[in-house]
């Protein structure tokens, strides 16, 4: 395998926006997803829209999309996009809220850190709304599902439980009394 090339690095090795002038206007799709764990209590308000702090499923929903508008801003190199779509999704499981954000744009960059965007401030937003009861909440998994458009066409993430190896070997220490191995390499 050849050496890797950083497009955002120049000869010098400084950071830079790439020149995608060059490239052929496509439709582009990205999907990411998110997971916030927390309390079966905290869900449970959540169905009943009983947060102090009003429609957590509404607000974070809104927040996805605007901060996927707003990236170029958040995201030192990213290039500014006139998004054709945003389409975020909460689900609410025992104990976990699944969120899921898809954008699309017909242009000369991909939307994969728009759709990342949207799924991470989605997932602040439920933990700033939900804090007063379950401060432990944990965001997890934030991760590209898929991609497609583009020199480099279409991409699939491999089906996972959607649960990182960490959490499950919490899990596993809870249950048997043992603390998981933490790697020495990071």
């Amino acid at each position: 395998m050849g050496k890797l090339k950083f497009t955002h690095l120049d000869e010098r090795g400084h950071a830079r926006m790439v020149d995608v002038g060059d490239k052929a206007i496509t439709r582009r799709t990205a999907t990411a997803s998110a997971w916030v764990k927390t309390t079966a209590a905290v869900v449970l308000a959540i169905r009943r829209q009983a947060v102090a702090k009003g429609d957590v499923l509404a607000v974070a929903r809104i927040a996805g999309i605007q901060a996927a508008k707003r990236t170029d801003e958040l995201i030192p190199l990213c290039h500014s996009l006139p998004l054709d779509a945003v389409e975020v999704d909460l689900t609410l499981g025992r104990s976990v809220i699944r969120i899921s954000a898809t954008a699309s744009v017909s242009g000369r960059t991909g939307v994969e850190m728009e759709a990342l965007t949207a799924v991470a401030a989605a997932a602040l937003t439920v933990y700033d709304m939900c804090k007063a009861l379950d401060r432990g909440m944990v965001i997890e998994a934030i991760q590209l599902e898929a991609k497609s458009g583009g020199r480099s066409g279409q991409w699939k993430r491999a089906k996972s439980s959607g649960v990182s190896r960490s959490a499950k070997a919490a899990a596993s220490a809870k249950r048997t009394g043992t603390a998981p191995k933490r790697s020495q390499s990071r």
